[in-house]
């Protein structure tokens, strides 16, 4: 997971915009008439009776039935199968933090869904601002990043990621349940939330996984010191470009542990004569590094 400067200022900044993109959109004639056009020339010029059931698929596959399926067995799978908890508990947090925040978003915006007889499966829920479905793939996009960000694939990855948001927010257009600006709202809430829990991870939680309550005790049976001490590992070895070591967390300790990576009181290879080094600031080394990224 990338660390950046300033990631409260910006994770804020992304908020407000949304909150007040969605206050103009739902309370004011400013955009709700284009909305609403637009909405209604892709119900009219492309609706088609196989397009209609593609879309409502794709729907279906961000829904929160599929998203919590999707969460579990990705989850799932790096922690009792690979054995990675700490890139587990980073894509848990990344993916349910920049879904759920849409909630909050819902809440202040209080924005009505399209008028129900142009749905073509009706919505339960009243709020349209924004689009849970969107912000959905839009931190799943981020996590898959994340993890492949320093490796050959990074662009491939970003590329699959992009078009799967613009494929979603289309499909949600498509079957009537959302505006164009209910898509665009959930890309910037849940990038604004995926940039907080960016923060907190490596302001707070990464040096503590051992020490949390209950967490860090479960966290430990699936390998979190072998994780932590392969991680370590791959930094002393250079860049590694299989999306995992290599990926979002080489290095990921330099500036918890005196700007290497190392933990607090390991030799620090590059000193040439195996003095030990104390631990560092949160705000140093491989940190400066991911600023701005």
């Amino acid at each position: 997971m990338p660390y950046v400067r300033h990631w409260l200022r910006y994770s804020l900044l992304l908020f407000a915009t949304a909150i007040a993109l969605g206050m103009v959109a739902a309370h004011t004639r400013l955009i709700q008439p284009h909305d609403l056009d637009l909405d209604r020339t892709i119900q009219t010029n492309t609706r088609t009776g196989w397009l209609n059931h593609t879309m409502e698929a794709v729907s279906y596959c961000a829904s929160p039935v599929a998203g919590v399926i999707v969460l579990a067995v990705w989850c799932g799978w790096l922690l009792f199968v690979k054995r990675r908890p700490i890139t587990a508990s980073a894509v848990f947090l990344v993916v349910a933090v920049g879904w759920n925040s849409t909630q909050l978003a819902k809440a202040i915006v209080a924005r009505p869904r399209p008028p129900r007889e142009f749905m073509l499966d009706p919505e339960i829920g009243s709020n349209s601002f924004p689009s849970g479905h969107t912000a959905f793939t839009v931190a799943v996009a981020l996590a898959v990043f994340f993890l492949f960000r320093e490796s050959r694939h990074r662009r491939t990855v970003a590329v699959l990621g992009v078009l799967a948001v613009l494929l979603v927010a289309f499909s949600r257009m498509y079957v009537g349940a959302h505006y164009p600006t209910d898509t665009f709202g959930s890309v910037l809430i849940a990038s604004s939330a995926v940039l907080f829990v960016t923060g907190v991870w490596h302001a707070w939680l990464l040096p503590r996984l051992e020490t949390l309550p209950v967490l860090g005790g479960f966290l430990g049976r699936f390998g979190l010191a072998e994780e932590r001490a392969a991680l370590a590992a791959a930094e002393q070895g250079g860049h590694h470009d299989d999306g995992y070591y290599g990926g979002p967390y080489e290095g990921q300790y330099n500036g918890q542990y005196g700007g290497y990576g190392e933990y607090p009181g390991q030799a620090d290879p590059a000193a040439g004569h195996g003095r030990r080094r104390a631990a560092g600031p949160a705000s140093g080394g491989r940190h400066r590094r991911h600023a701005g990224r």
